[in-house]
């Protein structure tokens, strides 16, 4: 996959093996409209292919995907 240049959605995935990773990039052009996060899932699941094609390994399988919470801004120190 090319590099991409410009912001990212982050997500939470869950594997049906049980296996959970988090905060896996996703660049924001490609989410939206009518699809909702399903190119998110593809992104992902192309991500994860050239992985296994690399380690020898059989893909995980998606079971859930969900965006990752967003961070809560710091406080401002109190005077």
């Amino acid at each position: 996959m090319a590099k991409q240049n410009g912001t990212y959605v982050f997500f939470d995935v869950q594997y049906e093996d049980g296996s959970r990773r988090s905060n896996r990039k996703v660049p924001t052009e490609l989410l939206g409209g009518l699809d909702g996060d399903l190119p998110a899932r593809r992104y992902i699941e192309a991500q994860d292919e050239e992985i296994s094609k690399a380690s020898g390994l059989p893909r995980p399988v998606i079971a859930t995907l969900q965006r990752s919470p967003q961070p809560k801004p710091a406080k401002p120190p109190r005077r």
